[in-house]
């Protein structure tokens, strides 16, 4: 017998995983340039991070664009900008993800163009296209039509992709911001699943695909988890998803062949529970979440991209980003792990957590489908609610200590950080004259085409709209055309029309138990009756594009346990919007959430409308992730107080916001 095979390990090493790190940010031309730097450091896929507006489907000079152009992602406006973004790099050699869902369709025709145009035949191109639209009404919040329509175009965009470019995976399913928004493993596995099923039952259904062909669509399909820093857990919940992914495609969709029903996923390790308290903290966090998904050889990631250390401080740098791509490396070429086979295989304790996980995700997955499915759940505000509750007790486990986070309600003593020193720029920062660049560099794309052929093509996809045709052509059409990202966009909308997800605030209460919260109750009935009020009313803003609104979520669930009348009328409202749902609802308080780096941008725009609808005396706060330098601007602004990550304690923010009530009316 081979000597290495008598030692347990493999006749040959495993080959690593692919390596990205997720990044854009500023420009195509900027982003051209760290995606070559990332590359020459040993990075072997990219992953392409667009900025809110490309991703809602927004031009740069959009109202709703303000503030918001190049910060958590790349623009690309237009066909111009997909060339630049990815000048001089061969994409029929590249391994491409871009992280996309709503306008997903318009991202694939102009990335398919420029390969064309590079000389590359489409049929050799391999990546990815999220390409999931569910996730997005429930916890990322960048979805722009109704869920039957956006099933259609993910349909449309896997039947062509079957067709004519089937090394790509046209859908990614999504259960990394699922966990984020508050998902158990059960939930995580679950709520993914049934978003699996919808998408295979609309390709089914919707007649371009044969049934023959069902199991092609099987093996394209990928999966993006999180992967948290219970890694222990964390391998039990990967190796439940392959389980009942054989078991779902073997069973209801009749795909024979094993190696077509192979869960095939991707990761990013967990972003929102890194810590801004600390910070440093977060690399042995990483590392820790990295294992849970490559420890297990027989669920192992196929691709492994990990956040930089001071994400919870704000952009990170290249530098940081490297620092990410270097602990992938470290365990890939300098550990033994891929030397061996799988080390959970036989073992009691996995084994019983993975039937753990499968037996509560089978029954939670059922939930759904008896309800209809995953669109039926959406709608109904099902999912959304499950999350927000889920999410609201684990917030309480930290307040209450039960859940230790290091350096955030526990070990908290600390020396000062060299990292975050006074006087070192900690993370990226985006110069402002990016939008302006941009908003000035769409309008010059739009005077320099043939305004005819731009008119026919958006009248052609509306037409096709219209109709059940395949999408995909009509859109290449536009891309060719010189149509933006904006105008395809709105051509839709005016046929799908827009939709607002259900909050979910229902679902959610955690304050039942919290000692603290009775005297907060207390104070916040004092006030109200010192200001001749049945109740204080509490405005929760989320202005712009940023739809991350778990936080915004969490302080309406508790400031509503704690007594408050609470307006929260969801994600991407303007300025204008905010300051007259606070006139009209009359309140008492107006709270802002921002995660997008935007602040500087969308807080001074709805203090000056509060000046000018007469109300410059009604206090506004501001939650987000704010580097310190921009929280002293924005309280020089005249915002009362301003929330981080490291105000953890939901309780202990809500009894502020009454101080701030108390003090701005001279209680």
């Amino acid at each position: 017998m081979d000597e290495k095979a008598l030692m347990g390990r493999l006749p040959e090493r495993d080959r690593p995983w692919v390596m990205r790190t997720y990044a854009g940010h500023s420009s195509a031309t900027a982003t051209n340039a760290l995606f070559r730097r990332n590359l020459a450091k040993g990075q072997t896929g990219l992953s392409v991070a667009f900025d809110l507006p490309t991703q809602t489907g927004y031009d740069p000079d959009h109202e709703l664009a303000t503030g918001e152009v190049g910060r958590v992602g790349v623009p690309v406006a237009h066909l111009g900008d997909m060339r630049v973004l990815f000048d001089g790099i061969p994409l029929a050699d590249m391994n491409t993800s871009m992280t996309i869902n709503a306008p997903a369709m318009w991202l694939l025709g102009l990335y398919g163009t420029v390969a064309t145009e590079q000389g590359a035949e489409l049929a050799r191109c391999a990546g990815t296209t999220q390409n999931d639209i569910i996730k997005e009404y429930l916890s990322r919040g960048t979805h722009i039509f109704p869920p039957a329509a956006s099933l259609r175009l993910t349909a449309d965009v896997i039947a062509y992709a079957l067709r004519e470019m089937p090394r790509w995976n046209p859908v990614n399913i999504c259960s990394y911001h699922l966990q984020e928004a508050g998902a158990t493993p059960v939930q995580e596995v679950a709520f993914a699943l049934a978003t699996a099923v919808a998408v295979l039952d609309a390709v089914g259904e919707g007649g371009q695909v044969p049934a023959r062909r069902m199991g092609d669509v099987v093996q394209r399909m990928s999966f993006f988890v999180n992967a948290g820093v219970r890694f222990v857990e964390e391998i039990a919940k990967m190796r439940a998803f392959g389980a009942l992914w054989d078991e779902i495609t073997r069973d209801r969709y009749g795909v024979a062949d094993p190696r077509q029903r192979r869960f095939r996923y991707g990761v990013q390790v967990n972003s929102l529970g890194l810590t801004e308290a600390q910070p440093e903290n977060n690399v042995p966090r990483i590392v820790l979440e990295m294992l849970g998904v490559t420890l297990s050889r027989g669920a192992r990631a196929r691709a492994v991209q990990l956040p930089a250390w001071n994400e919870a401080l704000g952009l990170p740098r290249p530098w940081d980003q490297q620092w990410s791509l270097r602990m992938q490396q470290v365990l890939a070429y300098e550990s033994d792990l891929l030397d061996y086979p799988d080390l959970f295989d036989g073992s009691h304790v996995m084994t019983a957590l993975v039937d753990e996980i499968v037996t509560g995700a089978r029954a939670e997955l059922a939930t759904v489908l008896e309800m209809g499915g995953v669109v039926a759940a959406v709608e109904t505000g099902y999912l959304k609610s499950a999350l927000v509750a889920s999410l609201a007790d684990r917030r309480r486990r930290i307040e209450t200590g039960s859940d230790v986070v290091v350096g955030v309600n526990r070990f908290t003593e600390t020396e000062p950080s060299p990292l975050t020193a006074a006087g070192a720029e900690a993370v990226e920062q985006v110069d402002p004259a990016v939008e302006i660049a941009a908003s000035a560099a769409v309008r010059a794309w739009r005077a320099d085409r043939d305004e005819v052929a731009v008119d026919a093509a958006l009248a052609r996809l509306r037409a096709d709209a219209a109709t059940t045709a395949n999408l995909m052509s009509a859109t290449l059409e536009c891309v060719r055309a010189g149509v933006t990202t904006g105008e395809w966009a709105a051509a839709l909308r005016q046929v799908f029309g827009e939709y607002r997800a259900p909050t979910g605030l229902a679902g959610g209460s955690a304050g039942g138990s919290d000692e603290g919260l009775a005297e907060v109750r207390a104070r916040v009935a004092t006030t109200a009756r010192d200001l001749g009020s049945a109740r204080l009313r509490l405005l929760v803003g989320k202005p712009g594009l940023d739809g991350h609104s778990n936080g915004a979520e969490q302080i309406a669930v508790r400031a509503r346990d704690a007594g408050f009348e609470v307006v929260y009328q969801g994600i991407r409202l303007t300025a204008g919007q905010i300051v007259a749902a606070a006139v009209e609802e009359d309140v008492d308080l107006v709270g802002l959430s921002v995660l997008s780096g935007s602040h500087l941008a969308a807080v001074p725009a709805v203090l000056d409308g509060l000046r000018a609808a007469g109300r410059p005396d009604l206090p506004v706060v501001v939650g987000g992730i704010i580097p310190a330098r921009d929280a002293e601007e924005l309280r020089a602004a005249g915002v009362a107080r301003v929330f981080t990550p490291k105000d953890f304690a939901l309780t202990d923010i809500i009894d502020e916001l009454v101080t701030v009530i108390r003090q701005a009316n001279e209680l």
